[in-house]
């Protein structure tokens, strides 16, 4: 059975999802927009259900355009959006508030 590495992107504005083949050769993308907060002037955030969930999307959706099973995936590499943080509830695995983007500017000045 033929095996595949997935690449996980998760951008400032999207998460991408591209399936490779052994030899290197893309044999499927997907990409979707995710929203972004500014609740205040400067403050820059995104709602991490939203990463997981258009993450999730996206590696269904290659796993699904190029006709395998997920048990095919052999393995994933991921990339992430700089300096983001997410702040998680150790007991429940809920975040605690939004992630605080890269290109937020709160402590600009400290």
């Amino acid at each position: 059975m033929p095996q595949y590495i997935l690449a996980l992107d998760q951008g400032t504005t999207s998460s991408r999802a591209i399936l490779f083949d052994r030899q290197g050769q893309v044999a499927a993308c997907a990409q979707q927009e995710f929203p972004q907060h500014f609740p205040q002037p400067g403050w820059v955030e995104h709602d991490a259900l939203d990463i997981w969930t258009s993450q999730l999307a996206c590696a269904r959706q290659v796993v699904k355009q190029a006709g395998i099973k997920a048990g095919q995936v052999a393995a994933i590499g991921i990339a992430n959006q700089r300096e983001s943080t997410i702040v998680w509830d150790r007991a429940t695995g809920e975040p605690i508030a939004r992630a605080i983007v890269w290109q937020d500017r709160r402590t600009a000045g400290a």
